[in-house]
């Protein structure tokens, strides 16, 4: 049975030691800022993400930019010389063209290179949701199991990587055309936090609504009491917009209330940030449902 290795971007928002450990091979997504184009690196190389926050707080504009087919051309063929196969899980189609590349990519490769299994998963996932799908992928393969065992079930888990998110600004989500201007103005004046998932689609949905900050980030965990399969022993991941205090209270409250210590956090990336905001709060877990 051919080695393979899965391939993932920068979207997925794990750590850069945690991306290592688990022998992902990471393409990265840009960010367009000033006069610079940086690369999303997971160690934040290019940019730190305490900088980027701080420039976007400051009032800075930035633009992002998918990767390419031929950047993941140039990723994926040292791979497939070495006769080893991929399996690409990547960022929700709903939320960006990077999916539609690798596939484009994928079909360019299996030319050159027929004996080659080249798998592409949509994972309708964002930010540290598609970090837990590969985190669980990742034990599959050294569990192992082959390249499609993997990739199907990729497939069957992806609708059960649940999504909970709130954001303190509610302007950044409205230049992003998530929110309306109305809502934004309303909702900035009386202090009303959107709690919002990622849907069975991979879109960002608004599902209801919190009175102040703290109140939004226990309906976090309200939402976890309700789905997750396994709240007292599920890996638990947790991204931030620079607000790692509202994490750490996040995490305190999953440990007080179902006793889970396995919890990861991390920054929301730049890519994502631009798009969510300084102050975003994400949980992420395995739920009987999104």
């Amino acid at each position: 049975m051919r080695d393979f290795v899965i391939m993932t971007d920068s979207c997925c928002d794990l750590t850069d030691q945690m991306a290592r450990e688990l022998e992902l091979e990471v393409v990265p997504l840009s960010l367009h800022m000033g006069d610079h184009l940086y690369q999303n690196w997971l160690d934040g190389r290019d940019i730190p993400f305490e900088e980027f926050y701080a420039r976007i707080r400051a009032g800075e504009l930035a633009t992002t930019s998918a990767v390419s087919v031929g950047e993941f051309e140039a990723h994926m063929r040292p791979i497939l010389a070495q006769s080893k196969d991929i399996l690409y899980v990547g960022f929700s189609s709903a939320l960006s063209t990077t999916y539609q590349s690798a596939v484009i990519a994928a079909d360019d490769l299996r030319s050159e290179f027929p004996d080659a299994r080249i798998f592409v998963v949509d994972s309708l996932c964002a930010s540290l949701g598609q970090g837990l799908l590969l985190y669980l992928c990742v034990q599959q393969k050294r569990e192992g199991h082959s390249i499609g065992e993997v990739r199907s079930f990729a497939e069957g888990t992806k609708g059960n990587i649940c999504h909970w998110f709130t954001v303190d600004d509610l302007n950044h989500l409205k230049r992003g055309g998530r929110i309306s201007a109305a809502t934004a103005l309303f909702g900035t004046m009386l202090a009303i936090k959107p709690v919002m998932h990622v849907d069975d689609g991979g879109h960002l949905t608004p599902v209801s609504k919190a009175r102040g900050r703290k109140a939004s980030l226990m309906a976090l965990v309200d939402r976890m009491a309700e789905t997750a399969v396994d709240p007292a022993h599920g890996t638990v991941f947790i991204s931030h917009g620079d607000c790692e205090g509202d994490a750490l209270l996040v995490a305190d409250e999953i440990v007080r209330r179902f006793g889970n210590h396995d919890i990861h956090l991390n920054f929301v990336g730049p890519v994502i940030g631009n798009h969510s905001g300084p102050g975003t709060l994400a949980l992420f877990f395995v739920g009987s449902k999104r």
